[in-house]
C-alpha cells in the first residue's frame, strides 16, 4: 500500500492590532480573524473583536513562550488567528509563531513605533528602539550618547519614571523625556514632557500603553562613555584587578566580537573585556568566570551600570566551572592561567573558527603562553604602556607593567611555525 502523503502545512495567521480597535484593522485582516476557527491573544487585543469573530477564543497563559507549540499543536488542522498588538514581528510574537508553525503569515499594522516616529518627526532610521518590555531598565544604559534619540517601549505605566530616575543616575539628566500614550488611537496622546532632572520623582502612573522618547543629553562633568571598546578606567567599579582601557582596548580587538556571538570571560576581575563585549552589539552574550565571591558580585554591578544586565556571572574556579557552559564563539583568560588544563580546555571547548586570547603579566604564564605559541600558532605580542607624568619641574615617562597576549583563532591548519 502507498503511504498516504501527508497534508499541507497548517497555516497560522498572525494579524497585528492598534490601539484604535476594529475600526483600524483593514478588511484582508477583518476577514482572516471573522474567518477563524480559533482566535488566540492577550486579554486586551481578544477585547477589541466584535461579535462576528466568532471563533473559540484562548488567552494566551503565562509564561507564553512554552505555551506557544502546545496551543498550536493542540489546534493543528483549524484555521487559527493570532492577534497581536501592532506589528507582530517587531518585538512581538511573530518571532515564537515563525519558530513553531509550520506556515506563517502576517498581516501587520503599524507599530507604536512608527506612530511615535511620525508624530515626534523623528526618521526612524536616525532612532535607537529600546525594549523594556520583560527586561531591566538598566540595559536602556548602553544606549545613552549624547545627541542620540531614543524610542523607549514600556513595559507599564511604571516605566517612564524608571527611564527617568535611570537617566538622572547615568549623568543624562538634562535628557528631554517624553511619554506617548495609547498611540494610533483615539486616546492618544503626550502626557508628560520634561527633563529627567526636573522629574524630582517618578510622574504619575499614565496608561501601560505607552513609549518613552529620549533626547538624550549628557550632564556636564559627567563620564563620557563611547561607542568602542576603551571605556575609562574610572568607569569601572575594581579592587586593582582591571584591564586596563589601553589594554582591554587591544583585547577586544583581537577578540574581534560580532552580534550574537557568545564570550568566556575567565579570571573576570571587574567584568570589563565582558562587558565591553557585549556592548559592541545588542546581542552579544558573555558568561564570565570569577571564583572570587566579592568580585563576582562587583562584576554584576558593573554590568548593571553600564548597561549589559544579562551578562552571566559563574562563581567558580576555572576549569571546573566550564563543563556546564554552552559553546563559545571566543574565549578570554584573563587569570588562573597556570590551572593544570585551563587552556586545553578551553581550546577544546571552541568550534572551528573560534578565537581565543590570553592575557599575562608573570614570567610564568608568559612561558605557558610561549608553549602554546609553538604548539597551536596564532599571535603572541607584548603590549607596553606608557604614561606621562610629573617630574618634578618637568615631564617624563612611567612605564606600566607590559603585558604578554597569545591570540588565535580554530582552525584545522595550524599559522606556520605551530607543531603539527
Amino acid at each position: 500500500m502507498t503511504p498516504a502523503r501527508p497534508g499541507p502545512p497548517s497555516v497560522v495567521t498572525v494579524v497585528g492590532i492598534g490601539a484604535g480597535g476594529w475600526e483600524g484593522v483593514p478588511d484582508v485582516s477583518r476577514s482572516v480573524l471573522c474567518d477563524a476557527e480559533v482566535l488566540i491573544g492577550g486579554p486586551r487585543q481578544l477585547g477589541l473583536l466584535p461579535p462576528e469573530c466568532a471563533g473559540e477564543r484562548i488567552v494566551w497563559p503565562s509564561p507564553l513562550r512554552p505555551a506557544v507549540p502546545r496551543l498550536l499543536a493542540a489546534h493543528a488542522g483549524r484555521r487559527i488567528a493570532v492577534v497581536a498588538s501592532g506589528d507582530p514581528m517587531f518585538y512581538g510574537i511573530g518571532r515564537a509563531l515563525a519558530e513553531e508553525a509550520d506556515a506563517l503569515r502576517v498581516l501587520p499594522h503599524p507599530s507604536s513605533v512608527s506612530y511615535a516616529a511620525a508624530g515626534l518627526g523623528w526618521p526612524l532610521e536616525d532612532v535607537e528602539v529600546v525594549t523594556l518590555v520583560g527586561r531591566p531598565a538598566a540595559r536602556l544604559a548602553a544606549a545613552l550618547h549624547d545627541g542620540r534619540r531614543l524610542l523607549v517601549l514600556s513595559a507599564d505605566a511604571t516605566t517612564p519614571g524608571e527611564v527617568a530616575v535611570l537617566l538622572r543616575d547615568r549623568g543624562f539628566g538634562p535628557s528631554r523625556v517624553r511619554v506617548l500614550e495609547q498611540l494610533g488611537g483615539d486616546r492618544e496622546r503626550v502626557t508628560a514632557e520634561a527633563s529627567a532632572d526636573d522629574w524630582a520623582q517618578a510622574p504619575p502612573s499614565g496608561d501601560p500603553l505607552n513609549i518613552v522618547a529620549v533626547e538624550c543629553r549628557r550632564a556636564s562633568g559627567a563620564l563620557r562613555l563611547g561607542a568602542v571598546p576603551g571605556l575609562p578606567d574610572e568607569a569601572y567599579e575594581h579592587d586593582g584587578q582591571l584591564t586596563k582601557k589601553h589594554v582591554r582596548a587591544a583585547t577586544l580587538g583581537a577578540l574581534a566580537p560580532a552580534p550574537g556571538e557568545l564570550l568566556w570571560d575567565i579570571g573576570g576581575g571587574s567584568g570589563s573585556i565582558a562587558v565591553e563585549w557585549m556592548r559592541t552589539h545588542p546581542s552579544c552574550r558573555a558568561v564570565t568566570v570569577e571564583r572570587d565571591p566579592a568580585r563576582a558580585e562587583r562584576i554584576t554591578r558593573n554590568a548593571e551600570r553600564l548597561g549589559v544586565p544579562g551578562l552571566r556571572v559563574v562563581t567558580g574556579e576555572a576549569p571546573a566551572a566550564l563543563a556546564e557552559l554552552p559553546t563559545p564563539q571566543a574565549v578570554f583568560v584573563g587569570g588562573g592561567l597556570t590551572a593544570p588544563g585551563l587552556l586545553d580546555a578551553c581550546w577544546e571547548a571552541l568550534p572551528l573558527g573560534g578565537r581565543l586570547v590570553a592575557n599575562t603579566v608573570t614570567l610564568e604564564s608568559e612561558a605557558l603562553l610561549a608553549d602554546a605559541y609553538r604548539r597551536r600558532g596564532g599571535e603572541l605580542v607584548r603590549l607596553a604602556v606608557a604614561h606621562a607624568v610629573p617630574v618634578g619641574g618637568f615631564t617624563g615617562w612611567r612605564q606600566a607593567m607590559p603585558v604578554t597576549q597569545w591570540a588565535v583563532q580554530k582552525t584545522l591548519n595550524p599559522s606556520p611555525g605551530a607543531d603539527r
